[in-house]
Parts: C-alpha cells; sequence; structure tokens
C-alpha cells in the first residue's frame, strides 16, 4: 500500500491543474489544489524570508555587541598604555626645574669663566645624564647656544649649536616648562624634550633641557591585534608599535601644517604622508576604519579606532583594534544560528513523517544540544582567559611596587651604613688622640698602685687610701671616655627629639679633645643652656664632631689655634657656629665642599663624606648646613629647628 501511493505521490498530473498528495485524514489519495500549493510556497517563501531577517539582525546584534567588548578591552589597554606614557613623562619631568635651581647653573650663567669651568659643567651634566638615565642634557643661554652639555664627549656634541627655533626654548625662556617631541638635528633620534628657565632675581638667563627616549613604550606595547600610535596636534605618529607608521599622518595636512612643521624642523626631512585611514563608520565607542597596507591579502583590514588626549603633553593618543575576531565570532553565530533554524525546520518536515519523526528528533536535539556546549565551553575558555591576562596584569603591577619599596628601603638603609661608616671613620682618626688620652691614665694607675704596694708594706695605711681615691678618680675619667665613644659609635634610630643642646656640644667636644690636644688649640663654648633642638642627639653629635674635627684640622700649623662654638635662637630656629682661626676656605671650593668625595686633604687622610653626610644629616632633621664668609678662618652654620624643653625634662 506504501509502495501504491509513493508512486502516485510522484506521478504528474495529466491535466496540469493539480498535484497528487497524501489527503492527511484518514491517509486517504486526494487531488491538491493550485490554490493549496500556492499558499504552501509563500508560507514557505516567508519563512525563509523570517529566516533570513533573522538571521540578519542576529548577526548585526552579535557584530555591535563584538564590538562593544572589543572597545571596552580597548579603553582598558589605552588607559594603561597612557598611563605608562604618563608615568614615564612624570619621571623625569621635575628633573630640568630641580637641575634649574642649582646655584652652580646659575653662578655659571652669571659668570661663565675659562675653558676649565665649561668643562667641570659638562663633567656635572653628565654624571646627571648617568644617574637619570636620560638621553641628554644640555644648558643653553637666553640666545639659544648651547653652552654645556652631557654628550660633549661625543662625536657630534650639542655644544656651541643653537636651538633657539625649538619651541621648548621659547616656552622656557617665556618662563614656563617647555614640552615638545621631536627628532634630533644633530642626533638624528627621536625624543622628548623638558626644558625650564634658569633665573636669578626675576631675570631668565638661559635653560636646562632634558632629553628622554620613549621608544620603550612601543616595544612594550606591541601586540599582533593592537597598534598604539601617538600622534602630535597636526595629527603626525611620531610614537607606534607599528615602525612602518611613525612620521605618517592620519589624514592628509594642508600646506600651512606642513610650513609650521618645516619651520620648526621638527621632523627633519621626513616625507609625512598619510596611512590612507579612511573612515568607514562613526559609533559611540569610536570609529570604524580601514587601513590600508602592503602586506598581499592584508592589504585592506578595519580597525576600531579609540582615541584619548594627553593634555599636559598636547598629544593624543590612539589605538587601533583589529576586528576580524569579531567578524570572526558574528558570522560562527550567524552560521550556528542559521544551523538550529535548518534543524527546526527539518525537525518540522520530518514530523510529517510519522515513522522517523522522533527519531530525527532526537538526533537533531543532540546535535543541538552539542553544538550549545561547544559554545559555552568556548565562551567559559575566553572568560577564562581574560581573567588570567587581568590577573597576570595586577600581580605585575604589585610587583613593581614591591620592587619600588625595596628600592626605598635599600636607599635607607645604605644611607644608615653611610653615616655609620662615616662615625667609624672619625674614630679612625681619632684613634690616636684617643689611645693617648687612655694611656696617660693607665700609666697614673699603675705608678699609684707601685706606690701603694710599696706605701702598704711600711705600713702607711693613710698614704695607700690616698694612692686608691687616686686610682678611682682615673678609671672614672676613663669610663667617661669609654661611654662617650660608645655612645658616638652606636647606630641610632633617627627619631627626632626635643632635647637641650649644650650636653650634645659637651658631648662632642669631649670626644674631639684628643685631636684638639694633639693640635695644641684651645676651644671656646658658648651655648646657652637654656636653648633646646628638634634632633637626633647621636647624629647631631656625629654632625659637631666633624665640624669640630675639620675646624682642628684647620689651625694645626697655624700661629693661633682657636676654635669656638657659639648657639642662639631666632623665632623657630637655633642657629649653632663653629668658627676656627685656620687659613678658611677658597673662594673657588665654596660650591664643592659639600659634595661627595670632595676633600682638600692628602691622601689617606679623608674621603670627603663627613661635610656630604653632615649636611645631609641636618636637612633630614628638618635644618641646613652653610658656610658663613669671613675675612680669616672659617664659619659654619648649623641651623635645626627650635624646641621648647620643660624644665624637669631637661635634667
Amino acid at each position: 500500500m506504501r509502495r501504491l501511493l509513493d508512486w502516485r505521490c510522484r506521478s504528474p498530473d495529466r491535466t496540469g491543474d493539480s498535484e497528487l498528495a497524501l489527503n492527511a485524514p484518514g491517509g486517504a489519495i486526494g487531488i491538491e489544489p493550485r490554490s493549496s500549493r500556492l499558499k504552501r510556497r509563500l508560507l514557505w517563501a516567508a519563512l525563509l524570508l523570517g529566516l533570513c531577517a533573522g538571521l540578519w539582525a542576529l548577526g548585526l546584534w552579535s557584530y555591535r555587541d563584538g564590538i562593544g567588548r572589543l572597545a571596552a578591552q580597548g579603553r582598558t589597554d589605552l588607559n594603561l598604555y597612557m598611563a605608562h606614557l604618563q608615568g614615564l613623562l612624570a619621571k623625569y619631568e621635575p628633573l630640568p626645574e630641580l637641575l634649574a635651581t642649582n646655584p652652580r647653573l646659575i653662578d655659571f650663567m652669571r659668570a661663565p669663566g675659562g675653558q676649565e669651568s665649561i668643562q667641570a659643567l659638562n663633567r656635572y651634566l653628565e654624571t646627571i645624564n648617568r644617574i637619570s638615565d636620560a638621553t641628554d642634557t644640555y644648558l643653553m643661554d637666553a640666545e639659544g647656544l648651547t653652552i654645556a652639555a652631557s654628550n660633549w664627549q661625543a662625536e657630534r656634541p650639542f655644544v656651541g649649536r643653537n636651538f633657539s627655533f625649538r619651541p621648548y626654548f621659547r616656552d622656557a625662556m617665556g618662563g614656563q616648562l617647555g614640552r615638545y617631541f621631536a627628532l634630533g638635528t644633530t642626533s638624528k633620534q627621536r625624543g622628548y624634550y623638558f626644558a625650564y628657565p634658569v633665573h636669578e632675581k626675576g631675570e631668565i638667563l638661559g635653560a636646562v633641557v632634558v632629553k628622554i627616549d620613549i621608544s620603550e613604550a612601543e616595544r612594550r606595547w606591541a601586540k599582533t591585534d593592537r597598534i598604539f600610535l601617538v600622534t602630535d596636534p597636526d595629527g603626525v605618529v611620531f610614537v607606534s608599535t607599528q615602525p612602518e607608521q611613525r612620521f605618517r599622518t592620519l589624514f592628509p595636512l594642508d600646506e600651512a601644517a606642513r610650513q609650521r612643521i618645516a619651520h620648526s624642523n621638527r621632523y627633519l626631512d621626513a616625507t609625512l604622508s598619510p596611512m590612507g585611514l579612511e573612515i568607514l563608520k562613526r559609533l559611540p565607542e569610536g570609529q570604524l576604519v580601514r587601513l590600508e597596507s602592503e602586506q598581499g591579502w592584508r592589504k585592506h583590514r578595519r580597525y576600531l579606532l579609540q582615541s584619548r588626549a594627553m593634555p599636559n603633553a598636547g598629544w593624543q593618543v590612539h589605538e587601533l583594534s583589529d576586528t576580524r575576531e569579531v567578524i570572526r565570532d558574528t558570522l560562527k553565530l550567524t552560521t550556528l544560528a542559521a544551523a538550529l533554524a535548518a534543524t527546526a525546520a527539518l525537525i518540522a518536515a520530518l514530523l510529517l513523517q510519522h515513522q522517523r519523526a522522533r527519531r530525527v528528533h532526537t538526533i537533531l536535539t543532540e546535535r543541538a544540544r552539542a553544538s550549545l556546549e561547544r559554545i559555552n565551553l568556548e565562551l567559559e575558555e575566553r572568560v577564562t582567559t581574560r581573567t588570567a591576562e587581568l590577573t597576570r596584569t595586577n600581580r605585575r603591577l604589585l610587583a613593581e611596587v614591591d620592587e619600588r619599596l625595596r628600592a626605598e628601603q635599600a636607599l635607607r638603609e645604605a644611607q644608615q651604613a653611610l653615616i655609620q661608616s662615616a662615625k667609624l671613620a672619625t674614630l679612625g682618626q681619632m684613634s690616636a688622640g684617643i689611645n693617648h688620652e687612655l694611656n696617660q691614665p693607665l700609666a697614673a694607675i699603675r705608678t699609684y698602685a707601685d706606690n701603694g704596694r710599696l706605701l702598704l708594706a711600711k705600713g702607711r695605711t693613710q698614704e695607700v687610701e690616698l694612692n686608691l681615691e687616686q686610682i678611682l678618680a682615673l678609671t672614672e675619667r676613663m669610663a667617661k671616655i669609654g661611654s662617650q665613644l660608645k655612645l658616638f659609635a652606636r647606630k641610632t634610630s633617627g627619631d627626632l627629639i626635643a632635647l637641650p643642646l649644650a650636653p650634645v656640644v659637651e658631648g662632642a667636644a669631649r670626644i674631639a679633645a684628643p685631636i684638639l690636644d694633639r693640635c695644641g688649640g684651645t676651644l671656646e663654648s658658648r651655648v646657652p643652656s637654656e636653648l633646646s633642638v628638634k634632633a637626633n642627639d647621636v647624629l647631631l653629635q656625629q654632625v659637631l664632631v666633624n665640624l669640630l674635627g675639620n675646624a682642628c684640622q684647620a689651625i694645626d700649623g697655624q700661629t693661633e689655634r682657636r676654635i669656638r662654638i657659639e648657639a642662639h635662637r631666632t623665632q623657630d630656629w637655633v642657629i649653632t657656629t663653629v668658627e676656627d682661626t685656620g687659613p678658611g676656605i677658597p673662594e673657588s671650593d665654596l660650591n664643592l665642599i659639600f659634595e661627595p668625595f670632595f676633600t682638600t686633604k692628602d691622601a689617606g687622610e679623608g674621603l670627603g663624606l663627613g661635610l656630604a653626610i653632615s649636611a645631609r644629616i641636618a636637612a633630614e632633621m628638618g635644618g641646613s648646613l652653610a658656610t658663613v664668609p669671613l675675612e680669616s678662618g672659617a664659619c659654619f652654620e648649623l641651623r635645626l629647628p627650635a624646641a621648647d624643653i620643660h624644665p624637669s625634662q631637661a635634667t
């Protein structure tokens, strides 16, 4: 019977007005009218059109959602990239201002001096440049002429070259911090310039310029699916993770912009050709653009362009995110939806066949479930991957913070170790005098002991008792010397407290007494007992011992050997002066005596760290250490914050 039905269903209608079909009620054979066939075809056509419209809407939604996710990731990456650039610029921004306030540069601008003075300034800038890890550091006069530079020994140094045409120089001469990015006319290397005016009493004498290299941002942020660009106000790309895009423009430049760039000599002879960027559509998340390339099948590729401004630097930071992954995901989802729709249509058709409906339905349901599970697994893997990336980024940032904290702690420990080494070096220099101070009482003790033994044998006990009293006095004197040296040599936590000044000065005088006796000098101390300072007793005593030791060495061999310590209070400060009758400090050394490792002593007699450490200790205690000009001799002024101590605390 089934074969007969199948044959009659396949047989053509000879009249052409109808076709053979199965009649649902009762399974009898009937003739389907032409109008019913037309309605059925229209229904299938409407279903097909609805399916296409649904797939189009699904694809559009998936594409927009993918662009939204791509934009969110792009914003995160763009923020991190900008934070990296801002951190790089902020690291060097205070450096030119700090250098411009150096009295040494101001004095040089006022009186340049001879070739030796220029060479000394070149070496100083070279040292600053090496410590700060900058590209170049140089000093320009008011006319834009470079008079000293860190690269003075290079093949093409900046010394003698005029850069007055650079905008950063004009900004600095206008009294503000100059910022500028350009190709170096001498080095031909890219760099970002900071310039700050060197001024004194309102008069601008010149400018200090620091050039840095920001190519690290390109190497660190180079990615295969993202391009990071930085453009100047004219739209010229000067930083890019794609080397072929550097010194090109996002859009064609007008003639006025080209003339302005050529006048500033910003990019030398770069062609500044357009990148071939075409805007396809503007979206809330950014702009869909098409970028031309010379890489064969990748000649045209679509990107999501997102931009952020860096007002301080005058830059525009851009990110081009490749949309291929979004298009691929959209095609996958649309294809899957089409497959699901086709599966549903197939299931509907198979339901008309009574014997195969359930089996086909089960198979298709299992296929659909497997597809959905695969999609869910892919989505979960993608979420896991992105979460892991964010976790690694956070760990890297935390590691950088920990590394910086460890570096700061190591610096503090090194400073404390240097201070302790200076104290021990001072004790080493005083060792001969200390030995003499201890040997005298020891010799006297031995003499008194021998006499006491003889007197005791003769029964003269009263005289023996007098000898023992002398021995006790001498041992007490030795104990005081030892306790004072132990107090001076011990390490300190650096905490600042309110303490009377006079006992600290007396303790320093006792420590320096051997050196003073050896040079045959006298010490006059005029420190009122009511004066108190906010300081650390051990560190303050070290500063005073250093000053007294230098004074003793200065008066050694002089006709008049006298040292005077005076102290007085001025408002919120206590000023202590240490003056000697030595030969004084040469005027050429006044700006150098507080620099580390500068010394006028013979080799082996000092490292040149005493005054440098003393000045640093004074600054850490909130004060200062400076020289006071005298007609003869030398005078150092120690300024510390004053403190008020209750009489009971002073005792």
